[in-house]
């Protein structure tokens, strides 16, 4: 396999359901000539033409609502929101309609739409264009949430989240554009709702999602050396997320923590947490379920600050040799 950015593994995915689904489409600001805000759609307006790539108003309000109609009458759109911030204008049409309508129409109709989301902090882009909200999306019946934290698994769950007959949420963190990883050539997909064990580990499980899954096994490797064995899981998909794999790391390890980027309080990882401790793992544990996120503040401007509202490698590592009572 050849090395490909996160960015590229996107577009690739993309662009390969393009060619053999004439059905599926994406739409978006600047997505055209610009390539994008982080440039994951550059050269494929040249290559599909404005039909296929259509470059949208400044209005996610009316991306979404047009998205939601086109997959209705059987399209496959793929809209991009530039920052997962503005989510929050499209909500009424991801979380009123989207999630509902094959509900509330008896099966009758889906509404296969994918809904990319560059979310997350380190690039200085301040308090509205940084966070992670991801756990609003969890909280929806209808919505399937997704977070790959590497390019092949990137590339894999698109392939599946386009050919998915739900709608699916792709939230994609900015640091992981230039990241690069081996990825097939070929179409291949990663299955929605399987975890993957990054690392394997005895000492304890640390469940991870998106840019935290990377620190996590930079932090395994350090701790490593210090004879502490840490096992990595990342879910992969929040909704439907893989329970069985947690739990059974989880009963080899005896110990767990969850980390995440998002604002600790209220995010995704205590409900992992909880799921953790309603198992037959609550059994095995030989220390409380741990959380580690984000500070309760907006992400600051100050690279500085910045990088203090959110957990780095080196608060994993304190966290866990906390955990393990050192």
């Amino acid at each position: 396999m050849r090395e490909i950015t996160y960015a590229e593994a996107i577009r690739e995915a993309m662009s390969q359901r393009m060619r053999a689904d004439e059905d599926v489409f994406i739409m978006g600001e600047d997505i055209g000539i610009y390539g994008g805000a982080f440039g994951v759609t550059n050269g494929m307006l040249e290559e599909y033409g404005p039909e296929r790539v259509r470059i949208t108003p400044i209005s996610e309000a009316a991306i979404s609502g047009c998205a939601v109609g086109a997959a209705m009458m059987g399209m496959r759109p793929i809209l991009e929101i530039q920052f997962s911030d503005f989510v929050v204008i499209a909500m009424d049409n991801i979380v009123n309609q989207a999630a509902k309508m094959r509900y509330m129409f008896g099966g009758k109709t889906k509404v296969p739409a994918v809904v990319r989301l560059p979310s997350g902090s380190g690039l200085g882009f301040a308090a509205q264009h940084s966070q992670s909200l991801e756990a609003w999306m969890t909280h929806i019946p209808g919505l399937i949430v997704v977070q790959p934290s590497n390019p092949y698994d990137a590339k894999g769950l698109m392939i599946s989240a386009i050919k998915n007959d739900n709608p699916v949420l792709f939230f994609e963190h900015k640091l992981l554009y230039n990241e690069k990883g081996e990825v097939p050539e070929e179409e291949f997909e990663v299955p929605i709702g399987v975890a993957d064990v990054k690392r394997e580990g005895t000492d304890i499980t640390v469940v991870a999602t998106g840019i935290m899954v990377n620190r996590s096994l930079e932090a395994a490797e350090q701790l490593e050396k210090e004879g502490i064995s840490v096992e990595v899981i990342d879910p992969r998909t929040l909704v439907p997320l893989d329970e069985k794999t947690i739990i059974e790391s989880v009963k080899k390890t005896n110990r767990a923590l969850v980390v995440y980027e998002a604002v600790q309080r209220g995010g995704y990882g205590a409900e992992i947490a909880s799921m953790i401790g309603e198992s037959e793992a609550f059994d095995y544990l030989d220390a409380p379920v741990s959380r580690l996120g984000g500070v309760a503040t907006p992400i600051p401007y100050n690279p500085k600050l910045e990088r203090a509202a959110v957990p780095q490698v080196e608060d994993i590592i304190a966290k866990v040799k906390t955990i393990m009572n050192l």
